[in-house]
Formats: structure tokens, C-alpha cells, sequence
């Protein structure tokens, strides 16, 4: 494990000395507590994912099923098959370890959300229905995965979380809610946001009160942090920089118990078309997500290699000619500037500096941009420094660099 996952303690100890003889001092190092560490199956990689996670059950404390959605009526309805095998081996093998099964009700449909839980009728059979459905299966709670919710329904989703919180009774209710980006970091120090920039459709206090885990999705910042693209060196697109993590972990602690915190972590990553813009920096357009083999599939085509960039997070830069598409022998590589150190948390490495680009191939160009074992070792690091609950992992499905089953912590159970 890397130094500064470690903390040292130094005490004194005071023994029996001959007149004259100082007192001994002796540092004591002391490991970082047992943390709960969790992950995300989803549906759509159900077989390589309980494949991928089975024989890791004892480093987790909690695996979730990414199964549940809501019908337009507000029933649930499971992608996952959790009746069926694998799921039916895979949920009996993580209940002899001890480990939870808390599967995940998600939705991303705003209009949805506030039509439900606006109406008490539809709220309460919603309720109703996921209770009875971690008490039927023996499920140890469940994850909420409400998305995209507007601001205007922030009380009734509130109401819905006090409901199920009552309902649920013993079992655990898991929020799983968006990053909070502080507004200074989002519009710039010194600038006026807007009227609405703090119109948030989660209630911090109310989720503090009725989840028994927070599940801060702590990914996908891409360019919201404008003090942090500026800081950083471009082109700085991250999927989760340390330094925006800890910005958002830091704000929700004012309204969330660290006890209740889990940091999401992503295990994916991004790739974007690049262009330049007339004034400053460049626009990012998001074209897909993909697992890390994905992109050293690519890299290795290209004959280059990914670098540890200013997020700590891997990446590289090509172009490709009109017509082309990603994996092709007609792409061109940008090779880093090795000269240029960053300053990411896990030290010194290689970045691409505007020169290098320059000298090699003009914008618009492709970056491929992920999280891989190293930046989730240092995001868990960070999540030790906070004193944090835990973390938690999107997505486990085989697809993952193996190499995060060696820097997982110890689990607490």
C-alpha cells in the first residue's frame, strides 16, 4: 500500500528508567480502519459480473443487483432476473459470507418521478411495493437510484424516503444520489452563478435522516469544475479527480454523517471528440462509455501508451482521418510529453502538454479517458483521509481492471 494510505501515531510510553534516563518515544503506525466496501452488478453484464465478483465475496460487505425499475404505473419490474440463476447461487453464496444483498431501484425519468411521488396514493403502493419486496426475498435493504429528479419534487421524494425508511423496518435503505459540486467550483470564484444554482432536487438533511447509507456518486465530473479545469492541464476532462471528490465529499459532510457516507468510485471510462474553442480551452462531446480493455485494445493498435494525466486517472489522445472509426489503422497518435510532471495526488507522471499536441496534430482530436486499479486506489485513500463510511464500486461486471481486487482494503463486517 502506497505511504500515504498510512497515518502515523506517535505516543510515548512511560516505563521504569534508571534516575536520569529519558522516557522513550517510540512512532506506532496505525492501518486505517476496516471500511464497507460495496459494488454495483448490472443487469446487462449479469453473467460476467457475479462470474467477475463470486470469488471476491470476502472483500466486500455489500453487493448490489442493478436490477429494478419502475413501470409507468410505478410498479417494479426486474431486468435482472433475480429469481434465475446466476443471481439464485450468487445471492446464496454472498448470504453464507455475511455479505449484504441491497439491489437497486433506479429511475432517471424527471416528469416520472415528480408524477409518482407528487401523489400520495401512487407514493405510498410504491413504498408498500419495495418493502414487501426485500422482505419477501430476505434481502438485507435496498438501494435508491432516483435520478434526474427536479428540483420541484425535492419534498415529495422526502416524504417518499420517511415512508420507506418506516416500511422497510430492520432492513437498510441505501440512497444513491448525485455529486454536489460547490458553487464556487462550478461557475468560477468571484462570479455571480445564477437565481437557481442552488434549486437542488435532494434534500441533504432529509436523506441524512432516512437513508441509513448515502451513496455519493462521485463520477462523471467531466468539465463541471471550472476552477479545476483551469488548474489543471489541458485537455482535462476526468471521470474523478481526487481533488473534485474531496470538494464534493466535504461539502455533503455539512448536512450527511461520515458514518453514513459511501464514495461512489467509477471503474469505467469515457471517450470524447475534441475541438478547440475561439477563446480558451476546448468543448468535450461525450461519445460512448467502455470498460479499460476497451481502450488498451485501442492503444495497443495505435502503438502507444496510455499516461497517468492530472487526475490521476489513465488517458490518451489520437486522431483519426474522415470516415474512420475508433480501432482502425488509420488513426494517428499523440504520444506524451514525459518531460512535463503533473501535480496529481499519487505523484509525478507523464501528461500530454499543449506543445506536444501542437507539434504533432492540431485539435479537433478523440481522448479516451478512464479510471483504472491505481486511480481507485487513490480514491479509496482519500475516502480513508475523510474518514468516510466506505466506498462503493460502478460497476463490477468482468469488465474492470482486474488489478482492483489487490488494493481493496479490508472489509468491515
Amino acid at each position: 500500500m502506497c505511504k500515504n494510505s498510512f497515518y502515523f501515531l506517535f505516543a510515548i510510553f512511560f516505563v521504569c528508567v534508571p534516575c536520569g534516563a529519558q522516557a522513550a518515544t517510540k512512532p506506532v503506525a496505525v492501518k486505517p480502519a476496516p471500511m464497507e466496501i460495496g459494488g454495483w452488478i448490472p443487469y446487462w453484464r449479469t453473467a460476467t459480473g457475479t462470474l467477475d465478483v463470486l470469488p471476491h465475496l470476502s472483500q466486500l460487505t455489500e453487493v448490489s443487483p442493478f436490477v429494478f425499475t419502475l413501470k409507468k404505473d410505478g410498479s417494479l419490474y426486474d431486468n435482472g432476473s433475480l429469481s434465475q440463476e446466476p443471481w439464485v447461487s450468487f445471492i446464496a453464496a454472498a448470504k453464507k459470507q455475511k455479505v449484504r444483498i441491497v439491489p437497486t431501484v433506479m429511475n432517471g425519468d424527471g416528469d416520472m418521478m415528480q408524477a409518482l411521488l407528487s401523489n400520495q396514493k401512487s407514493r405510498i403502493a410504491l413504498e408498500v411495493a419495495i418493502a414487501n419486496m426485500v422482505h419477501k426475498n430476505g434481502f438485507s435493504g435496498v438501494d435508491i437510484d432516483f435520478e434526474g429528479k427536479k428540483a420541484e419534487t425535492r419534498p415529495y421524494f422526502s416524504l417518499f424516503l420517511k415512508g420507506l425508511y418506516e416500511r422497510i423496518g430492520n432492513q437498510l435503505v441505501y440512497c444513491s444520489i448525485e455529486p454536489r459540486t460547490p458553487v464556487d467550483a462550478r461557475y468560477g470564484y468571484g462570479v455571480t452563478p445564477p437565481a437557481d444554482a442552488t434549486d437542488y432536487a435532494n434534500d441533504y438533511v432529509a436523506i441524512n435522516k432516512y437513508c441509513d447509507r448515502v451513496e455519493i456518486m462521485a463520477y462523471d465530473q467531466g468539465a463541471i469544475d471550472v476552477t479545476l479545469n483551469k488548474a489543471r492541464a489541458a485537455p482535462y476532462v476526468p471521470v474523478a479527480d481526487p481533488a473534485w471528490v474531496e470538494k464534493v465529499i466535504t461539502l455533503a459532510e455539512k448536512s450527511i454523517s461520515k458514518k453514513k457516507i459511501l464514495i461512489g468510485i467509477p471503474t469505467y471510462g469515457y471517450e470524447y471528440s475534441v475541438k478547440p474553442l475561439s477563446e480558451y480551452g476546448y468543448r468535450y462531446s461525450r461519445l460512448w462509455a467502455f470498460n479499460p480493455t476497451y481502450a488498451l485494445d485501442i492503444a495497443k493498435q495505435l502503438n502507444t501508451s496510455p499516461v497517468r494525466n492530472s487526475a490521476g486517472e489513465l488517458s490518451f489522445i489520437y486522431k483519426s482521418s474522415p470516415g474512420t472509426v475508433a480501432g482502425t489503422a488509420s488513426m494517428q497518435s499523440i504520444q506524451p510529453d514525459p518531460t512535463i510532471a503533473s501535480n496529481m495526488m499519487a505523484g509525478p507522471a507523464a501528461i500530454y502538454s499543449q506543445a506536444a499536441i501542437a507539434q504533432n496534430v492540431q485539435p479537433p482530436f478523440n481522448i479516451m479517458w478512464w479510471s483504472d486499479a491505481q486511480s481507485i486506489k487513490d480514491k479509496i485513500a482519500l475516502a480513508q483521509k475523510l474518514g468516510v463510511r466506505g466506498v462503493s464500486l460502478f460497476k463490477l461486471d468482468g469488465g474492470e481492471d482486474q488489478g482492483i481486487w489487490n488494493v481493496l482494503p479490508t472489509a468491515a463486517y
